[in-house]
């Protein structure tokens, strides 16, 4: 009766089976995977965010299959004030969507016949291979690696060698999600020698682009001439409003070749037409408030990463891997179990929830990821039970 891309293993995994029965039975828990910024105590412009959505434009219907020219006008803005692209962000360029989902969903039916394959990062964040299977495609990973002295870089022996005839893009998220490292400008470069050449896209997430932990944003992807290239980004991370339910794909590269994906690009996102009108008018002033978040945001990670810092230097057996940008934090500790049963420990014995590495596809066992967002107090009590136990 159902389809095989819906065959999914649905059972819950030890460490998710553990936490649905803490939670059941009323422990307390301190929650170091929060990604819902609306839950972590950040302040927002309420009456402002409400008052947007009061519009009484949103009576009257005006489908355009791109968004509405006022939406995608603040998007432009946004990348053209607040953005190092180096050049101006054309509207007819961009795409208004419900979702970065949304958005991967529009681009990989575009680019891929079923079967055929997106190149995706690892360690990444776990939700690629659901959109690629919904899809039809089929996700193939290619890996990151860490050097203690330079940081995470992309393999890129393993991802030439990775390429097929089949394959059609190559996922590049900048920065990584939970990596947290930001494509360098070397390869940059590389990205589009590989993808020009082989005629392969190049699909850059760009959702926490505005979180740099040093000083400058680094440049976007969303003005990138040489090669076909789709930037993806929303409102759920830039201004902590997932809710809202809004985001866009922006369309760059050879003239040619833009200009044919913009014609495909048109008559999905028509068949569609699925963003509401009282979110686009309210895009403006969404955006508009977003500097408000990002700096408490960023403040809190700041201090979260201190604290833990602070920690580590008095546990020297466990080691936080370097960071640019993002809000989230990877720990190297003692290999001495797997992850998930040492995740599965912090709950049970000392009421803490992490993420263990394998939920992000780390080659090996020996990694926790930790959210930075979650507020301050929670923070340093959690990863001092966390590092108590090494």
């Amino acid at each position: 009766m159902f389809a095989d891309r819906t065959k999914w293993d649905l059972g819950h995994n030890r460490l998710s089976e553990a936490l649905e029965k803490h939670r059941a039975a009323g422990k307390p828990l301190i929650d170091l995977t929060m990604s819902n910024p609306t839950e972590c105590g950040f302040r927002y412009h309420s009456e402002k965010i409400l008052a947007a959505l009061r519009n009484q434009d949103a009576l009257r219907y005006e489908p355009n299959p791109r968004g509405l020219e006022t939406a995608r006008q603040a998007v432009a803005d946004y990348y053209g004030c607040c953005v190092s692209s180096g050049k101006n962000i054309y509207l007819d360029n961009i795409f208004l969507t419900t979702s970065t989902s949304e958005a991967y969903s529009f681009v990989f039916r575009m680019l891929c016949d079923p079967g055929e394959e997106i190149l995706i990062p690892e360690p990444s964040y776990p939700l690629f291979s659901f959109l690629a299977d919904i899809q039809d495609v089929k996700a193939v990973a290619y890996p990151l690696v860490y050097d203690d002295n330079e940081g995470w870089r992309i393999d890129f022996h393993a991802l030439e060698e990775a390429i097929t005839a089949q394959t059609r893009g190559v996922i590049v998220v900048h920065p990584n999600n939970p990596t947290g490292h930001f494509t360098k400008t070397h390869e940059f470069v590389r990205l589009n020698e590989i993808c020009a050449a082989r005629d392969i896209a190049l699909i850059a997430d760009e959702v926490f682009l505005d979180f740099s932990l040093g000083g400058n944003s680094p440049p976007t992807f969303a003005a990138n001439a040489g090669a076909l290239t789709f930037t993806l980004s929303g409102l759920s991370k830039i201004a902590g409003l997932p809710q809202m339910k809004a985001a866009w794909v922006i369309v760059s590269g050879p003239e040619l070749l833009k200009g044919k994906a913009l014609e495909r690009l048109e008559v999905i996102a028509d068949t569609y037409l699925s963003m509401n009108a009282p979110v686009q008018l309210a895009l403006p002033m969404f955006l508009e408030q977003r500097q408000d978040f990002q700096r408490q945001a960023v403040e809190r990670v700041r201090q979260n990463l201190a604290e833990m810092d602070s920690q580590l230097e008095k546990q020297k057996s466990c080691e936080r891997l370097r960071i640019e940008g993002g809000w989230y934090a990877v720990l190297r500790v003692p290999a001495i179990r797997s992850d998930e049963e040492l995740a599965i420990e912090m709950l049970t014995a000392r009421d803490v929830y992490v993420h263990p590495g394998h939920f992000y596809d780390f080659p090996s066992e020996g990694y926790l990821v930790v959210s930075l967002i979650a507020p301050e107090l929670d923070f340093a009590e959690g990863i001092k039970r966390l590092l108590s136990s090494f």
